[in-house]
């Protein structure tokens, strides 16, 4: 079973030892930092290359069609449990399928909105 999780996941990112002398601890959160903005730098460029500025309509079309993949993933296992307990292959396999597709279309919007939030894509209000 898919899970879902609105929470931000936990950062991997080097945290310097607390018993380091402290001008290696800065200098060392300074070459982070640049790392950092070179990864921001690049990903707002090929993101923003590619994707251009996004507005509300971008995300509304989105949703709309996150909602639609949601509702025929639910229709299909209503259909296909409808009609008793035994389930073809074939329509466990288009049940499958329409996840999947509900799922991609779900990441696509929260990637988006994660691209807004960190800057990488330009939003049009």
């Amino acid at each position: 079973m898919a899970q879902y999780s609105t929470t931000m996941k936990r950062s991997d990112h080097f945290q310097p030892e607390s018993s380091e002398d402290p001008a290696a601890q800065r200098r060392m959160r300074g070459q982070l930092e640049k790392i950092d903005y070179t990864a921001y730098a690049c990903n707002r460029e090929v993101i923003g290359q590619l994707v251009g500025p996004v507005d509300a309509q971008a995300f509304q079309r989105l949703a709309v069609a996150c909602a639609q993949a949601r509702a025929n993933w639910v229709a299909e296992a209503l259909a296909v449990t409808s009609g008793g307990l035994t389930v073809p292959p074939e329509r466990t396999a288009r049940l499958a399928e329409l996840r999947r597709s509900f799922e991609e279309l779900s990441e696509a919007y929260e990637g988006m909105r994660r691209m807004v939030e960190r800057g990488y894509l330009s939003f049009r209000s």
